[in-house]
């Protein structure tokens, strides 16, 4: 386990992570679906508009790649969310919303093949609507949201679920990769 260095912010954060209370798997899923709406509308709807809105530069992108890219990358992204989440309130028994987080290490499921499906499956999303709005600006958005994932994942998320899960968590990192699955080969 490699330490990092502590900064104020990053402590807050991890601290905002807890495990969740909640025993109902209707109301794990209730609250799912409330982060669903609050996080579809903010980062999937409301920002890439406003980007797009700020600096409407389109870019040429071939409708037919538009269309079905746009809508593969998106029924992908919600159809593995919505497996994610069954399996966060089943198995993890806690939902994707850091104060409400699983209480057992989930390794099942799409957690088998990448350690981050949930926000692979969002940022799927994301660039689906970038894609779909064909905009510079939509497009650099995404970008940055992918980007800022990425370092919350490395600098937030990870230490702290070293921290709670300790040596299965490790042994997870060592054998299901960050982001992308391995594929031809099963743990």
């Amino acid at each position: 386990m490699r330490d990092e260095p502590r900064t104020p912010l990053r402590d807050a954060l991890q601290h905002a992570i807890r495990p969740s209370r909640t025993q109902s798997t209707a109301a794990l899923w209730a609250k799912s679906l409330l982060n669903a709406v609050l996080f579809f509308g903010i980062f999937m709807v409301a920002l890439p508009g406003l980007a797009d809105r700020l600096a409407p530069a389109a870019l040429p992108i071939p409708a037919g790649l538009r269309s079905w890219g746009a809508g593969v990358l998106a029924l992908g992204g919600i159809a593995a969310w919505i497996a994610c989440l069954d399996t966060f309130s089943r198995e993890g028994r806690g939902t994707p919303l850091p104060s409400d987080a699983p209480r057992h290490l989930v390794t099942t499921g799409l957690f088998g093949l990448t350690r981050n499906p949930i926000m692979a499956a969002e940022i799927a999303v994301i660039w689906a609507v970038a894609l779909h709005l064909v905009s510079a600006s939509a497009v650099l958005y995404a970008a940055a949201i992918s980007i800022a994932a990425h370092l919350a994942i490395v600098y937030v998320e990870e230490p702290e679920l070293r921290r709670r899960f300790g040596p299965a968590y490790a042994e997870c990192c060592t054998s299901v990769p960050r982001w992308l699955p391995r594929l031809g080969r099963r743990r």
